[in-house]
């Protein structure tokens, strides 16, 4: 059984790539709940799965100096989003949350966005490659069409690799014509076509908060590329 110390000073600790099993997660979550310097914690490609993640959410309700979690690669289900958003309902440190590369649902993304309506810490949320199809980027669309500058703070989003479709862009557009705070949207690798082009950009002539929109490696021709083009002369 590993036994993790409380370092004074230690305000990063990455333990990504090492082969943590889920008792050695309980061993760091218990750590975590009285750690008060720790600022980064990567424990990205640990497959802690499900039973970690458990540990971990349940440590994250506690922890109040936790910034950023980067948990890349880890066997990460439905279950596990599940403790993690119901975690981000309590946490008010946590601002960055990266869970790329799982096996993350529609369920899970249900979670996420209904616990974006309650947190207002998180400003990043990295969900790219997991399992997300159009109904769970429908959950988070109509969370983010919630998302004013008085209630969640979340500014970047990223969802690309997943299979959203055009009716996932759909949604995506229509939230953006009420949002205002989101600055990044991650849509790459999504299957979204020229329809999907069409739907975002109609919404880039009403968002005025989105910096940057990635959509490369979709199935945008040319009629959707100019639908794009178009759009960026009337957005300011």
């Amino acid at each position: 059984m590993a036994t993790f110390v409380t370092l004074p000073k230690l305000t990063t600790l990455d333990l990504s790539v090492n082969q943590a099993k889920n008792i050695e997660a309980k061993d760091l979550a218990d750590a975590l709940k009285h750690d008060k310097k720790l600022i980064t914690l990567n424990l990205n490609s640990k497959r802690i799965g499900d039973v970690g993640a458990q540990h971990l959410a349940d440590a994250l309700k506690h922890n109040r100096t936790i910034a950023t979690l980067k948990l890349l690669r880890n066997s990460i289900h439905d279950v596990g989003a599940q403790y993690f958003a119901d975690a981000l309902k309590h946490n008010t440190t946590l601002n960055t949350l990266k869970l790329s590369e799982n096996q993350i649902g529609d369920i899970g993304a249900q979670s996420f966005a209904d616990a974006l309506k309650h947190n207002m810490t998180l400003t990043t949320l990295d969900l790219s490659e997991n399992q997300i199809g159009e109904v769970g980027a429908q959950y988070f669309a109509d969370s983010l069409q919630c998302n004013t500058v008085t209630v969640i703070k979340l500014t970047t989003l990223y969802i690309s690799e997943n299979q959203i479709g055009e009716s996932g862009s759909k949604y995506f557009a229509n939230a953006l014509k009420h949002n205002m705070t989101l600055t990044i949207l991650g849509l790459s690798d999504s299957g979204i076509g020229d329809a999907g082009a069409q739907y975002l950009a109609d919404a880039l002539q009403y968002n005025t908060t989105l910096t940057a929109l990635n959509i490369s490696g979709n199935r945008i021709a040319d009629v959707g590329a100019q639908y794009l083009a178009d759009a960026l002369e009337h957005n300011t």
